[in-house]
């Protein structure tokens, strides 16, 4: 049954348009900071919604039953790692601060979302050991950008955290690009045996 929903044309086609609306969304709503960066690092700094992005061109791929192997594996990585870590940095902000906004709220719901739906087409994506290598390297380049040369998400009550956040962070990279690599070409190698 999920089969048929995930795969079903219009099921893409809604999930097309909210991944390009959030992906918008994302992309605004990190305006501030993209003002203030540097332009060498401008395309690694909004993370999530490159994300988004990243799926959305993937979901548009599946509309005209094409896949996009590199794609898919930066999309399957980067929406598990940021979705992760954006639900643990709000949760880390209520602990830290003592509450949350709505919109701390509605990005851990988001967030949660693109971790899920990423893992939920891995069985659809066409992707290799080099689209995992090119993907890993995209991933932990971004973290030296975030956290090397201080390129992070603005979460203001943690700043004092961000040794701690960043060492995170790098392993929670390892973990998703491993989850990819168990998900597309393990598990795959497996049903050939």
């Amino acid at each position: 049954m999920l089969h048929y929903i995930l795969r079903d044309k219009l099921f893409l086609l809604l999930l097309f348009f909210v991944n390009l609306f959030g992906t918008i969304y994302g992309y605004i709503w990190y305006g501030s900071q993209l003002a203030a960066t540097p332009d060498i690092f401008l395309v690694f700094v909004p993370d999530s919604p490159t994300a988004s992005l990243f799926f959305t061109i993937v979901v548009l791929f599946f509309l005209f039953k094409k896949n996009a192997p590199y794609i898919e594996a930066l999309a399957i990585i980067t929406l598990f790692k940021y979705g992760i870590w954006a639900v643990a940095m709000n949760i880390l902000t209520l602990v830290v601060s003592g509450s949350l906004g709505w919109q701390g709220y509605m990005l851990m719901v988001s967030h949660g979302a693109m971790a899920i739906q990423g893992l939920l087409y891995a069985p659809y994506y066409r992707i290799k050991v080099r689209h995992i290598v090119v993907a890993a390297i995209w991933t932990l380049h971004n973290d030296i950008i975030d956290y090397v040369f201080n390129m992070m998400p603005v979460y203001s009550s943690l700043n004092v955290y961000m040794n701690k956040i960043g060492y995170f962070t790098f392993w929670l990279s390892v973990v998703s690009i491993f989850i990819a690599y168990a998900l597309t070409i393990k598990n795959k190698n497996k049903q050939l045996l």
